[in-house]
């Protein structure tokens, strides 16, 4: 077994041995505030992914842009060694990425419509292909714009799919359909279509020889030995992709759903209520988060899979693509599994999650309803702190735990908010539905 490092801390000259801190900051730093640091960090970071977004789109905040200063100060070398204010500020941090979602849900539907229910192919039609990537709906409807009456059909992948039931994105009748699933499926993915990619955010990979030459990245993303495009003028991509011979027609294995908005959600409130009183809705669960190319994984699709018909799943971010093919039916019109979108629209789920409060006149944590969340990046760090920031308790989260979480930190986790590693699937739905 490897040596599990206290800390590992080399961001100023006094680093020890002139390499890092490992057991205790030359400056004082003990590791649990190291750690802390370290976590607060990657809570930012995964905010200011959602922030670029919406300003993407033109919205701004100053209230969230003088936060973002404060915080990354306080980590700075020798400016604030209390562990207690790192976990408010990570706490915080939280509310603050709540503040930015709502901002980019706003960017979103004003300027796309609010999503609805659509159905999503995940075959290829014939003809010449893009498939883009990532998370910016504003580089997709740009492409889709420059793209439109040229004969070439666009794709979205992995965490795109929410693109679809936009009305001002699914309006194009070019936007053909989704290609694959998480992100980490593309090298076989763009390798197996002759098409040309576009990268638009995170959750891109080095690309392998097979398309290195075909793929290209926009925005924040670069990647060695692609061409990157700037401010959205897209011809090169679209070169590249008439240049290259048809996708051949291709039926899908399945037919996707997507674009279950807040509005839509709670059009059905009353149905629900009526549904929860007469015990045909048992439980709801939200299921999903960043997904991560680990055997413990499966995990998901089986608890989902064994879940009891009587219970409902909200689902988001690339972590649904674990089990979104699933037949799960519905319950008297309701379907068992709802798609809220993209990560971001982790805001959607605080938001349907509240007013089933208020419907139910019950606290949130007094609901029938238990998150299972998955974990991979900074981004699920944020929204971590987010739910917690609002008090919600009991979470489970995997297939890991967090690697700054250190045993001072968990202990606190785990007494103030509940928090869990997941386990065995059945043994977790046992214990949450106390049967």
């Amino acid at each position: 077994m490897p040596e599990v490092l206290d800390m590992f801390c080399y961001q100023c000259s006094q680093a020890a041995g002139g390499i890092a801190c490992t057991k205790r900051g030359v400056c004082g730093k003990v590791p649990t505030v190291a750690r802390l640091q370290d976590n607060l960090v990657f809570a930012l970071k995964g905010m200011t992914a959602y922030l670029y977004h919406a300003r993407e789109l033109g919205y701004t905040d100053p209230q969230i842009d003088a936060f973002l200063e404060k915080a990354f100060y306080t980590t700075f070398t020798n400016v604030n060694f209390d562990p207690s204010t790192f976990v408010s500020y990570a706490l915080k941090t939280g509310e603050m990425n709540i503040r930015t979602m709502k901002l980019l849900k706003k960017a979103h539907i004003e300027t796309f419509g609010e999503p609805v229910p659509t159905e999503v192919e995940t075959g290829t039609r014939s003809g010449r292909a893009i498939i883009a990537t990532g998370h910016s709906l504003k580089a997709l409807y740009e492409l889709l714009q420059q793209t439109k009456d040229t004969g070439i059909n666009v794709y979205t992948h992995s965490e795109l799919l929410p693109a679809h039931a936009y009305p001002g994105l699914k309006a194009y009748p070019h936007l053909a359909g989704n290609l694959g699933k998480a992100w980490f499926d593309q090298r076989q993915l763009f390798a197996k279509y002759p098409a040309a990619i576009l990268g638009t955010s995170n959750c891109i990979l080095i690309p392998t020889d097979a398309y290195r030459e075909r793929m290209f990245t926009t925005g924040p993303t670069g990647l060695p030995g692609v061409q990157h495009i700037e401010g959205y003028e897209f011809a090169p991509l679209i070169e590249k992709a008439m240049e290259l011979p048809y996708l051949e027609e291709e039926k899908g294995d399945v037919v996707l759903t997507t674009g279950f908005s807040k509005s839509v959600v709670l059009s059905l409130a009353e149905k629900i209520k009526q549904l929860v009183e007469e015990g045909k809705i048992r439980h709801f669960f939200l299921v999903g988060g960043c997904d991560s190319p680990t055997k413990k994984a499966e995990y998901y699709r089986e608890f989902v899979q064994k879940l009891p018909r009587d219970t409902l799943v909200l689902t988001l971010a690339c972590g649904k693509f674990r089990f979104n093919d699933l037949p799960l039916g519905e319950i008297e019109g309701i379907p068992r599994l709802i798609d809220l979108g993209q990560c971001n629209d982790a805001i959607v789920a605080i938001e349907i999650a509240e007013a089933l409060s208020q419907l139910f006149g019950v606290g949130i944590n007094e609901l029938p309803l238990s998150l299972v969340l998955s974990w991979m990046e900074q981004k699920a760090v944020a929204i971590l702190w987010s739910l917690l920031s609002l008090g919600i308790k009991n979470i489970r989260i995997g297939p890991v735990l967090p690697s700054w979480v250190n045993e001072d930190i968990l202990k606190v986790l785990q007494e103030e908010y509940g928090l869990r590693l997941i386990r065995e699937a059945e043994e977790d739905i046992k214990e949450i539905l106390k049967v």
